[in-house]
């Protein structure tokens, strides 16, 4: 994800409302993508089959808004060490708030791993410090305290703030000095790349779910993901031409619920239908979306409120949201609920998040950040302010 905010400058870049919008769309939809998680016995009977495919449309919109934003900028004195302190500002007071209230879930759950196993304080102290910087955990070793082999076990989702990392790192040194017609082909063989491990079976249920482990082919599936969307979008954004296309928030919001809602196709077996259906997904539908989106326009009040409310709680909801879900497998797991017993909670725990999410950027996300942006950006030019968010 790439939330950075926009400039109040009359002179700035237009804002990009309905982007802001999608983002928290497929933000709050992961949320129950995650709840459905705890009822799931293997990917192919997940209920909201394909929520993982959110985190494609945010780094397709991530390349766009970073592209839109940024690559006017480096001719005018814009340098790889600024814009990534930028980033670090932006991102990581909520990368550090999200693995600190992970670390407190553990506790509460008595810092034992899935199994039951209980893990010495030592490990849990490493685990922290170790998801504090973004470093992976490697599976099976002792700060994999989860025992699941995740990147990182105090909260799931950094895991994708990890590759984001790695996408304006390599925009930062790279991306933005290739040409149209080089970046066009990073897309290319990006997009074939991520085609060989959706097709290939390199997740093994024939999806491109991968990312969040290092553990077999799930570095590699990461990347990939990564290089395609956020290169695509960086594309998309080089000589965007919009046309004005009506209604097109509900239209993008329709299409990625349908997509996350999409049962595993193929029946319930692992299939290749399924593969094809996330490349499909990945490669096209969602620049296109991003394009429809970009295209868009809120037409009143009430609509620019709104998307520019899902775009402020998207960020810190995406990234806070697990830490309560862990709590939340291991109360169902314990007592053996299904979903048709467990939904109240789930209906109560909804809004809690988002009102978690909306204090954590009131309270913390945005002081942090503007005290450490008037800190260590204070002789930056007015014209490099961010133009775009997602």
């Amino acid at each position: 994800m790439n939330p950075d905010p926009l400039p109040a400058s009359p002179s700035a870049k237009p804002r990009y409302e309905l982007l802001d919008g999608l983002r928290g769309v497929a933000a709050v939809l992961v949320i129950w993508y995650h709840f459905f998680e705890g009822f799931a016995t293997s990917p192919t009977d997940q209920m909201m089959n394909h929520g993982y495919l959110a985190v494609d449309f945010f780094f397709v919109l991530s390349g766009f808004v970073i592209g839109y934003a940024y690559d006017d900028r480096w001719r005018r004195g814009m340098t790889a060490g600024r814009f990534m302190l930028r980033r670090v500002i932006r991102l990581h007071p909520m990368v550090i708030l999200a693995v600190l209230l992970g670390a407190v879930s553990y506790i509460i759950q008595g810092s034992v791993r899935w199994d039951g196993t209980p893990m010495p304080m030592s490990m849990l102290v490493l685990s922290l410090v170790l998801g504090l910087f973004l470093i992976p955990v490697i599976p099976g070793t002792g700060a994999d305290v989860r025992g699941n082999g995740e990147m990182f076990p105090l909260n799931g989702p950094s895991w994708s703030l990890f590759f984001e990392y790695i996408g304006s790192i390599l925009y930062a040194i790279v991306l933005h000095r290739l040409s149209s017609r080089a970046l066009r082909v990073v897309v290319v063989l990006s997009g074939i790349g991520l085609a060989a491990c959706a097709l290939g079976n390199m997740s093994g249920y024939y999806h491109t779910g991968m990312g969040w482990s290092l553990a077999d082919w799930g570095f590699v599936g990461g990347f990939m993901r990564l290089s395609f969307s956020f290169s695509a979008g960086l594309l998309i954004s080089r000589g965007f031409r919009p046309r004005r296309i009506r209604g097109a928030f509900w239209i993008c919001a329709a299409a990625i619920a349908l997509v996350m809602a999409c049962p595993y196709v193929g029946g319930p077996e692992a299939s290749l239908l399924n593969g094809i259906y996330d490349t499909v997904c990945t490669l096209l539908i969602f620049p296109l979306l991003v394009y429809i989106g970009a295209c868009g326009t809120t037409t009143d009040a009430f609509s620019t409120r709104t998307c520019n409310f899902l775009g402020e709680i998207s960020y810190p909801v995406y990234i806070i949201h697990y830490p309560v879900m862990y709590m939340f497998y291991a109360w169902v797991w314990a007592h053996g609920y299904t979903f048709g017993e467990a939904w109240p909670v789930c209906a109560l725990l909804f809004p809690g998040i988002i009102l978690l999410a909306w204090a954590a950027l009131r309270l913390y996300d945005t002081p942090v950040r503007r005290h450490l942006s008037r800190r260590l950006l204070q002789r930056q030019p007015s014209s490099s302010a961010s133009t775009a968010k997602a």
